[in-house]
């Protein structure tokens, strides 16, 4: 589907997704369920980028995650983290792989009850960049 992904970029991605999960200062199980589901099936089959262990290095996506959880980072830092990345990597970011981000940010939002107002307001500013 892409080539020539790497580590950071999925790193990174991770960071987005913990952000939004987290808008509302708290990541439910059931969002961490939903993150590995759609890791398991979308990302998986992304490219062929594998990491020092040759793991598909979609994988990162969690690991960085459950990190970021354990850590408690601050979801608005992350997500500005992010950003930047996006920006100093416009490449990476194709119409398919933007709707994937969506598509997967929507999902962790919806697996708890519903999305509320904190994540919605983070998925209009993801929108907004996705679509800049």
């Amino acid at each position: 589907m892409f080539k020539n992904l790497n580590l950071s970029f999925y790193q990174n991605v991770a960071k987005l997704f913990y952000a939004i999960a987290a808008a509302d200062k708290f990541v439910h199980p059931k969002e961490y369920t939903a993150l590995k589901e759609i890791v398991s099936k979308e990302w998986l089959s992304v490219d062929d980028t594998e990491d020092e262990y040759k793991t598909d290095a979609a994988y990162q996506i969690e690991i960085v995650f459950d990190w970021l959880v354990t850590q408690d980072k601050d979801a608005e830092t992350c997500f500005q983290e992010f950003i930047i990345y996006k920006n100093e990597h416009e490449y990476f970011f194709t119409g398919k792989m933007n709707s994937l981000i969506l598509k997967t940010a929507a999902s962790i939002t919806s697996a708890f009850s519903g999305q509320n107002k904190s994540e919605l307001i983070m998925l209009s500013k993801l929108s907004l960049e996705l679509n800049d």
